[in-house]
């Protein structure tokens, strides 16, 4: 097989979250410490930083990454979903592994795994321990997949946990109040290993605080710890949620003994050094084109007012989700004076643009559906002048679409 036929097999192979949603969620670590067994251990065999929460995971785990990066130390860092290349979850020193890796592992290892049945995500972090043990990467930085205590990657013994927030997101999993998604994320909490906590609430401190009590673990909320002299420092990412990542990861820093260069070097070059994208990332300017993966109500709530203050002449809104995600009330936070391009993204978890079209219009939202992002975005340019603002989201499945086309146009 050859690159394109070796993901394409592991997306049919194996149950994808990307692919058909609930279906692929496995409960328990059994194929994990099976795949774990047979390929001896790998991520004994390096340090690692653990990051969970609900919003925020990806830039916490980024920016960690280019820290110990600029720090001299050879970084591996596991991340999901990708955007536009499988790649992108697996890299050493901000460099994707390669094609060839990829396919050499399914080739060699599909006649052990096969009879397994594991899901994509739990071979997928096999592939990447075992990869980041091949490349002897000083350090790798594992976001979770889903939740914590029973995330495939909960079987490392991390030299500091991380926890973002915690907010309504996958509840048919991880519980339906904030109290049992914080008792989920919390899983990660070692034994004596330090945590620090982004941010929290009166429902969901007393849970990490229990935890980190039976655990004898060191705990830090960020939201309480003493302003940072470095806190002022330019940061390479953008949205207004932004700044509570920036004080986590600047917390996260410290009690990693992390050198203030380094910090400084992680902060403001952290796209640069990891190849990371898609959070308030801008496309194109005249008309200034943004997109951004936030999609759940938690990041709508950051989103909606950031886009409503943005200066422009006529504001157009790409906009499409995925059927997992609690669409009314996020649709409740969207501008009423915009012009919208209802869409749908290519995965099979799209809600019909039909239907998207549908609620707005409920909403008295004005626009138009289209049954792909790039019709939408290319329509949305052809209507726009030069001081227009045309915001593209809804879903990371949208601005993966329109980060793919873009791709393949240019």
């Amino acid at each position: 097989m050859d690159y394109k036929e070796t993901i394409d097999y592991l997306y049919h192979a194996t149950p994808a979250f990307e692919r058909v949603g609930a279906k692929a969620y496995k409960e328990g670590l059994e194929n994990t410490l099976a795949l774990d067994e047979h390929f001896g251990h790998p991520h004994k065999k390096y340090k690692t930083v653990h990051v969970a929460g609900t919003n925020g995971k990806g830039s916490c785990s980024h920016t960690l990454a280019a820290m110990l990066q600029a720090e001299g130390l050879k970084t591996g860092l596991f991340t999901s979903p990708h955007l536009v290349d499988f790649r992108e979850r697996i890299k050493v020193n901000g460099l994707c592994v390669s094609e060839e890796w990829v396919v050499d592992f399914v080739e060699k290892e599909k006649n052990f795994f096969e009879p397994l049945k594991p899901s994509f995500f739990e071979l997928t972090t096999a592939m990447a321990f075992k990869y980041f043990a091949e490349q002897e990467v000083d350090v790798a930085v594992i976001e979770v997949g889903l939740g914590g205590r029973l995330d495939c990657t909960n079987i490392i013994s991390p030299m500091l946990s991380v926890i973002t927030n915690i907010s309504f997101d996958h509840t048919q999993f991880l519980g339906h109040t904030l109290q049992q998604i914080a008792a989920e994320k919390a899983g990660i909490i070692k034994k004596e290993v330090p945590v620090v906590v982004g941010e929290t609430c009166n429902e969901t401190k007393p849970v990490f605080i229990e935890k980190a009590r039976q655990e004898n673990a060191p705990v830090y909320f960020a939201e309480e710890m003493a302003a940072d002299p470095l806190e002022a420092s330019p940061f390479g990412l953008f949205g207004n949620y932004q700044e509570k990542n920036k004080r986590t990861i600047l917390c996260a820093a410290r009690v990693l003994g992390l050198s203030d260069d380094a910090i400084v070097k992680g902060l403001a070059d952290v796209c640069s050094m990891t190849g990371f994208s898609g959070r308030w990332q801008t496309i194109r300017h005249n008309p200034l084109v943004v997109c951004d993966t936030g999609h759940n109500l938690a990041g709508w709530q950051y989103l909606a007012p950031q886009i409503k203050t943005q200066p422009c002449r006529r504001l157009r809104i790409v906009f499409g989700m995925v059927d997992d995600k609690d669409i009314d009330n996020i649709m409740r936070l969207l501008p009423n004076d915009a012009i919208y391009y209802w869409t749908q993204a290519s995965t099979h978890r799209a809600i019909p643009h039909q239907i998207v079209k549908e609620k707005g219009d409920a909403l008295q939202l004005t626009g138009q559906s289209f049954p792909s992002v790039l019709q939408a975005y290319c329509q949305a340019l052809n209507d726009s002048s030069a001081d227009d603002f045309i915001f593209v989201g809804g879903s990371s499945y949208v601005v993966a679409d329109l980060l793919t086309d873009i791709g393949r146009q240019s």
